[in-house]
């Protein structure tokens, strides 16, 4: 079981080496423990029953994943789920270029354990943090290092819009200037993308919003403004994110104008073409009907007669159309 642990008291952090060593590390009430379980299997979860006496609800969630960011309170501790999340701009609308991992953290008096199947850049940057700056969490104890995992997991949100904002100019260039069809594909698998990112930064809102809260039961109240910091961080983010999807929807509909437009255009050519092709074939076939007194039939210049009266009648419905900015 790969695990890593670490330990603070009197201003002193170590790392934990011996797993079974974490039920009488948090029996200590002054001492902070924080046990992080990657790739976490039923013999992890079993142990987490065994030595914390987490509820089998909240493992259950744990076992099947998929949650949604929440904040379930329990007898001692709380449960939260949190994602963290990356981005690569999608090539086609089948290719997925927002990608989340799911946190499960188990919260109490003077512990967290978080738990994730995936690499948490997030997760490895906070421990790092605290290794070099162990008196950071100094004073707010579990509050504080939630905050400082959840800010972390919270800043990551940005990059990725950035990311996203990026591929929101590529795709104005590609269909205001290039007209590049292809630019729809990427267009739905953007708003795909941004629905799916607004899914999980609305619940995590609302947990924050909760965490907020001064009367939390284990958690110090004088950690309620570094939560509101985080919680206007995911405002912000979702603002973000509503304001790219209107500009993927003006974007979308854009397009569809310049398609219709384009539409427009090639109709108003092959009717005016039509309508002089037409004009031409009412010269030929007055001509071409087999009636003997046709005074023409017997000029010496009657063919050129009748071409020229085509050239002629052609050049003025195309003087006409243009000037009607048909053509």
């Amino acid at each position: 079981m790969r695990f890593t642990a670490l330990s603070f008291k009197d201003g002193a952090l170590s790392e934990v080496s011996d797993i079974d060593r974490i039920s009488e590390l948090i029996a200590d009430p002054v001492r902070l423990v924080w046990l992080d379980l990657p790739d976490a299997d039923e013999k992890t979860l079993e142990m987490l029953e065994r030595e914390f006496g987490f509820h089998r609800l909240a493992l259950e969630d744990v076992r099947h994943g998929h949650q949604r960011p929440k904040i379930d309170e329990y007898k001692g501790y709380y449960f939260l789920v949190l994602y963290s999340v990356s981005y690569s701009a999608p090539l086609t609308s089948s290719h997925n270029g927002l990608k989340a991992r799911e946190i499960d953290m188990f919260v109490g008096q003077n512990y967290v354990v978080t738990i994730h199947r995936r690499h948490v850049p997030e997760i490895e940057e906070t421990m790092r943090r605290w290794k070099a700056n162990p008196n950071m969490l100094q004073g707010y104890a579990v509050s504080f290092l939630l905050h400082a995992i959840g800010d972390a997991i919270v800043d990551n949100y940005f990059p990725a819009l950035d990311t996203m904002g990026s591929a929101i100019d590529r795709l104005e260039e590609k269909i205001f200037v290039d007209f590049n069809r292809d630019a729809v594909a990427e267009v739905f698998a953007l708003r795909k993308d941004l629905l799916a990112l607004r899914r999980l930064v609305g619940p995590a809102r609302d947990v924050f919003n909760i965490l907020i809260r001064h009367d939390l039961p284990g958690l110090d109240g004088s950690a309620s403004v570094y939560f509101a910091d985080v919680y206007d961080h995911l405002i912000r983010v979702t603002d973000t994110i509503d304001t790219y999807r209107e500009l993927l929807s003006s974007a979308l509909d854009g397009y569809l104008s310049m398609t219709s437009n384009n539409l427009n255009q090639i109709v108003k050519v092959l009717t005016s073409g039509s309508i002089i092709l037409m004009s031409m074939s009412l010269i030929a076939g007055i001509y071409g009907m087999n009636f003997r007194n046709m005074p023409e039939l017997d000029w010496a210049f009657g063919y050129y007669w009748g071409l020229a009266l085509m050239a002629v009648i052609a050049m003025l419905l195309f003087v006409f159309f243009r000037r009607k900015t048909w053509l």
